[in-house]
């Protein structure tokens, strides 16, 4: 495992990473909401790329692992921003982008970002427009009224603490939605998904998929697989699909 370190944004948050490999393209992990650098599929991603001399790069966003702030002040154009520093300091040449949950979300306004690094994009569980289409499209009155007047809500999680969803997150989050205008994904495109996945529905990839535009995009549902993603099965279908891509 390669060792962490740290650059700075142009925003001024502390971003810690890994980057290993000096074979192009580079593939660069983009994790999920409140997740960090040093998960399953991450780890496994970049042993894989280390095996092959690929070169490998992930990073927490800010408030997520190791790097600055805190998770509660953070938004999706905040992470956005931390994710186009990373590329843009620590790469150079085309890019494979790897999203996982929210990340699948970041992975896409990367490439509405900058199309032309891009040569492919695999994304595991995608959660695109969540903050609207899931949280704000489910809160009871209740919540919304909480929401509004103290400017944030817990949500239980299946995955131990609560999450403490922002005000600022879901108003942030109406202007990095990515389902509501056309999407050209001009480079190979998998989005992979377990069909047992209680947190992203089925629906919600199936609307993905409709919805971009692209001359070779497949999306795979995997019987009896879960949101994680994670077991032997599912992780070599993540490498083999991104092996596929290079």
């Amino acid at each position: 495992m390669s060792a962490t370190e740290f650059f700075d944004s142009p925003q001024g948050r502390r971003i810690a990473y890994h980057k290993s490999g000096s074979i192009g393209p580079t593939v660069v992990f983009l994790g999920g909401l409140k997740s960090d650098m040093s998960g399953t599929k991450a780890v496994h991603l970049e042993s894989w790329a280390q095996a092959r001399d690929q070169r490998f790069l992930r990073f927490d966003y800010s408030g997520h692992g190791k790097s600055s702030g805190n998770f509660e002040d953070g938004c999706i154009g905040d992470w956005h921003e931390d994710a186009l520093a990373a590329v843009s300091v620590l790469t150079e040449g085309p890019l494979v982008l790897v999203g996982s949950s929210m990340g699948g979300w970041q992975a896409l306004l990367l490439a509405r970002s900058i199309p032309t690094r891009i040569n492919g994009l695999v994304t595991i569980a995608a959660a695109p427009d969540f903050t609207e289409d899931s949280y704000w499209a489910e809160f009871s009155d209740e919540q919304k009224f909480t929401l509004k007047k103290f400017g944030r809500v817990e949500l239980p999680s299946e995955y131990g603490e609560h999450y403490t969803i922002t005000r600022r997150l879901i108003e942030d989050g109406r202007n990095q939605l990515v389902l509501r205008k056309p999407l050209l994904l001009d480079f190979p495109v998998r989005f992979l998904k377990g069909a047992d996945d209680a947190v992203v529905s089925n629906e919600t990839a199936v609307r993905l998929l409709e919805h971009v535009d692209g001359f070779d995009i497949k999306l795979m549902l995997i019987k009896g697989k879960d949101h994680r993603f994670s077991d032997e099965e599912c992780l070599g279908a993540i490498v083999s699909n991104v092996e596929a891509i290079i």
